[in-house]
């Protein structure tokens, strides 16, 4: 597995009410194949909850949706290949709102999260997740033992804008602890790590870590955030904010992109479909209560108001990290 090594210093939302969409004069009818670039490695988050949506829009649009994984730098690589596609509808991204909206500050990516139609799905919650042979019982003995050893125990990440990173601001921020970062090309090698003790933990997504966590293979400590989470098969993980109060977390949305410029009935037909079929949907409903996730269909704006609270927190931790290369700020993202 790809990795490399460096040292770093809510669960429960309610569904926003949404009017649905004017109907199109003519809903868009795809007559070949559309692309869906999962721009991480395969297993993961984004590559679960997008197979799943796709095999529901496939019965809808009645056309084939392709997956393509093409991870790496973070899944700045197959969302710019998104971007850079022909606009005429048919190559899509996918993946968690708050590094699309994110790139822009790192460099990666000349377009920021207004430059995207948002088809939200879920929201995903990350889990301090431990090796079964490592000490750690609680939430509160991990933390006071990486303030007694900074920088030595490992953390599995995605990379430096992934689900996993993003917590481990989140904790670093009410905490001030150091860790060492071990960063692979996707959730799942990630969490894979850390069951085979090459990591000492990972804080990637539930739905990353579910099935190792129900088979006794991950311990899992705490959600990075203030609400418990109910796994079904596992029983109740508690929040971080137990231990650490002052903790902000806000909810991770995952969701497919596509980007502005596509003809306008593409856009619409999607949102029709999200107004109308999308919440009524048993297969993702039954993924969310599966694997630890938050069903939550969003679009339009609704959609960016969502996000736009965890992409703040992203961009401004990479920011003061000295990691960014555009400031926040000056690509229309506030201080939080």
């Amino acid at each position: 597995m790809h990795r490399r090594t460096f040292l770093q210093g809510t669960v429960g939302a309610a569904a926003l009410a949404m009017a649905g969409p004017a109907a199109a004069e003519d809903d868009w009818k795809p007559t070949r194949p559309i692309n869906l670039i999962v721009p991480w490695a395969a297993g993961g988050s984004t590559d679960q909850i997008t197979r799943v949506t796709a095999a529901e829009l496939e019965k809808i649009l009645g056309q084939t949706i392709v997956i393509v994984n093409q991870p790496g730098a973070s899944g700045s690589i197959g969302t710019r290949s998104a971007w850079t596609a022909e606009k005429d509808g048919y190559t899509w991204t996918a993946g968690a709102a708050q590094d699309l909206g994110t790139y822009q500050t790192l460099g990666s990516l000349d377009a920021g999260i207004k430059d995207w139609h948002l088809f939200l799905n879920v929201a995903n919650i990350s889990v301090l997740g431990v090796n079964v042979d490592r000490p750690w019982k609680t939430a509160k003995e991990l933390i006071d033992d990486m303030k007694a050893r900074p920088g030595e125990i490992s953390v599995a990440t995605a990379g430096v804008t992934s689900a996993g990173h993003a917590a481990m601001d989140r904790v670093i921020n009410a905490t001030g602890i150091k860790y060492k970062e071990v960063a692979y090309d996707g959730g799942n090698p990630a969490v894979l790590s850390t069951v085979s003790g090459e990591t000492d933990l990972t804080s990637q997504l539930a739905v990353e870590q579910a099935d190792m966590i129900r088979g006794k293979r991950i311990r899992p400590l705490a959600t990075v955030g203030d609400k418990p989470l109910e796994l079904e098969g596992y029983g109740t993980i508690p929040p971080l904010s137990d231990t650490l109060p002052d903790l902000k977390a806000p909810l991770n949305y995952f969701g497919i992109f596509i980007p502005n410029g596509v003809p306008d009935n593409v856009v619409k037909t999607l949102e029709k479909i999200w107004a109308e079929k999308i919440p009524s949907n048993e297969a993702l409903k039954k993924y969310a209560a599966s694997r630890g996730a938050v069903f939550d269909p969003l679009y339009g704006e609704e959609a960016q108001k969502a996000v736009f609270p965890a992409i703040q927190l992203n961009a401004w931790s990479i920011f003061n990290k000295g990691m960014a290369k555009v400031s926040p700020d000056t690509v229309g993202i506030p201080k939080p």
